[in-house]
């Protein structure tokens, strides 16, 4: 056996290790007295340099911006919030009595355990990461909830890629004590809650708990508290990495019962990262983003806007329920507008009736461009009124109508498709008769009355020539809201002025469209119950126990359905169809958009006077007579000197409209063919007139080359071979038409074979 391999003695070994580890132990005494060396050298050059100067409590919650602009109402409630900034997704600035005490504790526990303790920087931490970094066993750092904030609330203080220097660390930590002297701890640990980024965009305990949760901050259990607590430390981690974190959160709290079925509930929760804020009012978005377009805000401003919110929330009742009742009916959409007469200030604005009705509920329905239908006619009428080529009294005749115009005929009809013959200005109108409008326009001329629809603040952007006399029938386009605003111009008795969105704005500056004996007579006779019942009926949505005055309109095909009116006060103008374009399917403006008219001026003018608007000093009011029963005898309004007490026709019925007369088949410079396999006299052409209006059918007769051929508004011809002349001759034995033809074929061919 040699000396290499005998065996040591035992207690020679023994004393060896102790003086291995006693030569570690001392080199790690040097190096941490080094270390601590240096720390206090580089302690005293931070103090020296004072750092970065941090704000105090009041001056960070005021730098706070939500990621939204909150729209207020007029009494400061919250309407809408409009997201802004996408940088992170922030609430509002919640203080801590409004913050879940579970939330606070599990926060203090998982972060920083003796925060109620320390002055800024935890000691005993420090010396903790320092012994497990030296050993590489490090299980968290030394930061605490006051050095973190630090971070928060100067960016040059974030940790960078690659890492943060001592001196940098030093120098955070200086801050945090600094901190500590400025701040009391529960403004730290508001502050932290509010500024901290939890999972994805989310950023401070408003935003987490409303889209994670579901709730306000002030509900969270300790579950949900939990979960909170450990995203601060790992955002991005797993969902198992998160359930382990947070059980074990738990059990610190007491609360490890709660453990039970929490994989299922992480997973679900961090499923919402992207869900709407709860609990947060969206009663008014289109009016919101419309009102940032006009008045631009930045991110964590409020705007206080014109809206009355009470209003706003039963307009948007009366929507919801009134739709769902026209469901059936094929109709999923609404809009409302609500203004005051005297200051234009909107009060309600509605413009869908939202995702649970509409399949399309972002759009804007009450600045979408919509057929007018016959809700233009009161302006057509106050302009003939002013112009006094019209009265309350004076007699249209709803009978057939034919225009001529550059690209053919204009051939208006009645909403019923019936007649009613002569009658009053007053009637007409309340009654909403197409005929009479149209024979009111062709006095007017399309082209005057575009141009005052233009004065009324009315979007249309072609000539009168270009619309025609379908103009008088609403085939313009038009948005609710500037209908609603020109219908307010006839309740301030003729004077424009535009809408208003925030509470501030005056009045103003107003235009006079039309004279106030004008709009006030328009008024009167909107308001007649009477007047309306040969359409409406006397008892319909269109009647209110107080002083209202209203029209409705239909646009072709049933695309659309309004009812605007104005009382005193208030100007509601509604819209109903579909903001896709589909029709609908027996609504007109009584039952779809009626209603919900309706229930809003009854809101608006619950225990209001009845009274009407004073007359203007150049209106008189007179009894009247109708000849031959065409009216009966009534009371009506005039204007300046053009009162009268009796109305009869002026001219036979028969005389009226006799230039419209023409041939409407065969077209002039026609070339018919007769068929040689059908015998000659079998072959017959159908003679048809157009513009019969005010003229008995039978009266009219057919000459074909000077030659009577038949009489009545249509008759059958026989053609032969060669150029003809047809003419149309009225009950006077007028030529009124001719139309020249040639007839080929047949009898020739037959002749040419013998």
């Amino acid at each position: 056996m040699t000396a290499a391999d005998a065996p040591r003695e035992p207690g020679r070994a023994l004393r060896r290790r102790p003086r291995r580890a006693w030569w570690l132990a001392a080199l790690l005494a040097v190096l941490a007295i080094a270390a601590l060396v240096l720390a206090a050298a580089l302690w005293a050059a931070v103090r020296a340099s004072g750092g970065v100067a941090l704000p105090g409590y009041d001056q960070a919650r005021l730098d706070y911006r939500a990621s939204d602009v909150r729209i207020l109402d007029r009494s400061g409630g919250l309407l809408e919030r409009v997201r802004l900034d996408y940088r992170g997704r922030r609430g509002d600035w919640v203080y801590l009595p409004d913050i879940s005490p579970a939330l606070q504790r599990a926060v203090v526990l998982s972060e920083d355990r003796r925060f109620y303790r320390h002055a800024g920087v935890d000691w005993k931490a420090v010396a903790a990461a320092a012994w497990h970094n030296i050993w590489g066993s490090r299980v968290r750092g030394a930061s605490t909830i006051s050095m973190q904030l630090v971070t928060m609330l100067e960016p040059g203080y974030r940790r960078a890629r690659e890492g943060r220097t001592l001196r940098q660390k030093l120098d955070q930590a200086m801050q945090a004590r600094r901190l500590e002297q400025r701040w009391s701890k529960p403004q730290i640990l508001e502050a932290y809650l509010n500024l901290a980024a939890f999972r994805g965009e989310l950023v401070g305990v408003d935003a987490l708990s409303r889209v994670l949760f579901g709730k306000h901050p002030s509900g969270l259990d300790a579950r949900e508290a939990a979960l909170a607590a450990v995203l601060l430390r790992g955002p991005n981690a797993p969902d198992g990495v998160l359930r382990r974190r947070t059980c074990r959160l738990l059990g610190e709290m007491g609360a490890g019962g709660e453990c039970a079925g929490l994989a299922g509930f992480v997973h679900r929760s961090l499923q919402r990262t992207a869900a709407p804020l709860a609990d947060s009012d969206s009663l008014a978005p289109q009016f919101a983003r419309w009102l940032l377009r006009l008045h631009p805000a930045a991110a964590g401003q409020s705007v206080r806007t014109s809206i009355d919110g009470r209003l706003q929330r039963y307009v948007l009742d009366s929507v919801d329920r009134n739709v769902r009742a026209l469901r059936d009916s094929n109709v999923r959409d609404a809009a409302v507008v609500v203004l005051d007469n005297a200051s234009g200030q909107v009060l309600a604005y509605v413009g869908s009736s939202g995702a649970g009705l509409s399949l399309t509920p972002q759009v804007d329905n009450a600045r979408s461009l919509r057929q007018a239908g016959s809700t233009l006619k009161p302006f057509l009428y106050a302009q003939a009124l002013q112009q006094e080529r019209l009265t309350a009294v004076s007699l249209l005749d709803d009978a057939p109508l034919n225009l001529p115009t550059g690209n053919g005929l204009y051939i208006p009809r009645n909403y019923d498709n019936q007649f009613s013959g002569w009658v009053s200005v007053r009637t007409a109108l309340a009654s909403s008769l197409n005929i009479p409008a149209v024979r009111t326009l062709v006095m007017v001329t399309p082209d005057a009355f575009q141009q005052c629809l233009l004065r009324l603040g009315l979007p249309l952007d072609h000539s009168g020539d270009y619309y025609g006399y379908s103009l008088a029938l609403g085939s313009a386009d038009v948005t609710l809201l500037s209908l609603a605003n020109a219908y307010r111009a006839l309740a301030n008795l003729g004077r424009y002025s535009d809408a208003h969105l925030l509470p501030a704005t005056p009045a103003g500056p107003w235009s006079q469209v039309y004279t106030r004996a004008a709009a006030w007579v328009v008024g009167d006779i909107l308001s007649d119950r009477h007047a309306r019942a040969r359409t409406f009926g006397m008892d319909s949505p269109l009647t209110t126990p107080f002083w209202t005055a209203v029209k409705t309109g239909t646009s072709k095909d049933m695309r659309d359905n309004w009812t605007v009116g104005w009382s005193r006060r208030y100007t509601v103008g509604v819209w109903v169809g579909n903001s896709h374009g589909d029709s609908m399917r027996d609504v007109s403006g009584v039952s779809g958009a009626g209603p919900i008219w309706h229930d809003v001026m009854a809101y608006l003018e619950k225990g209001a006077s009845a009274a009407e608007p004073a007359m203007p000093p150049d209106v008189s009011r007179r009894r009247v007579s109708f000849d031959d029963g065409i009216e009966p005898d009534r009371s009506d309004v005039f204007i300046g000197d053009t009162g009268v007490d009796r109305v009869r026709l002026g001219a036979p019925l028969a005389l009226a409209e006799p230039a419209a007369l023409r041939i409407a088949q065969p077209v002039d410079g026609t070339i018919l063919a007769l068929d040689p396999d059908i015998p000659v006299l079998n072959q017959k052409v159908w003679l048809r007139a157009a513009g019969l209006a005010g003229q008995a059918g039978a009266q009219v007769r057919w000459q074909v080359d000077g030659k009577e051929v038949g009489a009545g508004a249509q008759t059958p011809w026989a053609p032969w071979p060669g150029r003809h002349t047809i003419e149309l001759l009225d009950a006077r034995g007028k030529v009124r038409d001719r139309a020249a033809v040639e007839v080929r074929g047949a009898v020739l061919k037959q002749a040419a074979a013998h």
